[in-house]
């Protein structure tokens, strides 16, 4: 049976509120550092080792980690195989497992916005450059978490300008993309969407 992200959390919570997962690191390198439990976000301390877990905070970090909105399909599938499995495998998800299908997960992320029409340039470049190189799952990651709003951004500038170089753009149109073409990565993805069409209204 599969629960729902909202009901995922609450059994989390409701388990071992003192229990918070912290996922392992996504830094280039970084792929061999053990997933840990940390048994309060209060404190320093550094967390237990997976190998150390029992089996029911094997269970509520992998409950968490499904809570997440930001896992997708291969890590829900993987999640269950492990909670379904013995103790070994609650284990391996958490060292190992858990980084793969992640991987899985932000691959196909990045070749969904190949086919989005709304994906600019810079974008598809980056993507289909990324995708080229052989890419570590933390590379992957690193590019969802960051490249990605960058590239946009450069994109979405592009969209601006070209707002204001249209000769149908609006006196208050115009004045609304020259105040927002050196803004954020943010801020021109609010006005592209919404932004330019609140002033026009």
């Amino acid at each position: 049976m599969r629960l729902t992200r909202a009901a995922l959390a609450v059994a989390a919570t409701a388990l071992t509120p003192a229990l918070l997962l912290t996922t392992p690191a996504f830094a280039a390198g970084a792929s061999s550092a053990p997933a840990t439990v940390t048994a309060s976000a209060a404190t320093d301390d550094p967390g237990t080792p997976v190998d150390e877990m029992s089996e029911e905070e094997l269970r509520i970090a992998i409950l968490r980690i499904m809570a997440d909105e930001d896992s997708g399909k291969g890590v829900d599938r993987e999640a269950n195989k492990a909670l379904n499995g013995t103790v070994e495998d609650m284990r391996a998800f958490l060292k190992t497992g858990y980084r793969l299908a992640q991987a899985e997960d932000d691959r196909v992320a990045i070749v969904r916005l190949l086919a989005d029409p709304d994906s600019g340039k810079r974008v598809i470049r980056e993507v289909n450059e990324l995708l080229n190189s052989d890419p570590t799952p933390e590379q992957l990651r690193a590019w969802l978490e960051t490249g990605y709003r960058l590239a946009q951004a450069e994109d979405d500038r592009v969209a601006v300008a070209r707002i204001l170089a249209d000769p149908d753009s609006s006196s208050a149109l115009r004045a609304a993309a020259e105040a927002v073409i050196d803004g954020t990565p943010e801020e021109l993805r609010y006005f592209l969407k919404y932004g330019q069409y609140e002033v026009d209204a």
